[in-house]
């Protein structure tokens, strides 16, 4: 299984615009939307990444329970569908719904967005703050596929309780570590080669 690391973006960095379709519903969701939530979690991820798989249903309880508490969540999928049809939209729409996504899980056909975040590997994780800046860019916890470490989010949920307390985020942030992101042909990014 090969592994990729976040290319960890400089905190600070203002969220890149985005304004993706929504497989799932028929509709769409942009960054625009979300400028009234105190803070903002992007997620790059996948259907068929082992390590996407394994926090699956953590991420889930998590993004219930934080959302509740006012965190806006989106997913985006940026594989090369046509070399990867197990993450192609349809697919995506049947993983939405079959794990009960309760975020937008949209579709980044051009990768564009992917390139804007510097996203590299599936799960990929930049949480923003309430003036869309970034405050945390990491993983979701230690574990990881055959590790042994239990799913619980403890990273992602420190960085989230201080940003939706308005405190700071603690700048010793550790790398995602997942499936490099899937890209066209030719259509690598410069930080990714």
């Amino acid at each position: 299984m090969a592994q990729t690391a976040s290319t960890m973006l400089p905190l600070g960095t203002p969220a890149p615009a985005f304004n993706l379709p929504e497989p799932a519903t028929g509709g769409a969701a942009a960054l625009a939307d979300f400028h009234n939530a105190p803070a903002l979690l992007v997620i790059f991820m996948c259907n068929h990444c082992p390590f996407v798989k394994h926090i699956r249903e953590g991420l889930v309880r998590f993004a219930r329970e934080y959302q509740a508490r006012g965190l806006a969540i989106v997913a985006i999928n940026a594989n090369d569908v046509a070399n990867h049809p197990n993450d192609s939209p349809a697919k995506m729409a049947e993983e939405a719904r079959a794990f009960g996504y309760p975020f937008p899980y949209l579709y980044d056909e051009t990768q564009v967005v992917a390139k804007a975040y510097r996203a590299a590997c599936t799960p990929d994780f930049f949480l923003f703050d309430a003036a869309c800046k970034l405050v945390y860019r990491g993983q979701f916890d230690g574990s990881r596929p055959g590790n042994n470490i239990p799913v619980t989010g403890a990273d992602l949920r420190a960085a989230a309780d201080a940003v939706l307390a308005s405190q700071p985020v603690s700048p010793d942030q550790k790398p995602s570590i997942g499936c490099n992101i899937k890209w066209k042909a030719g259509n690598e990014p410069e930080y990714y080669r």
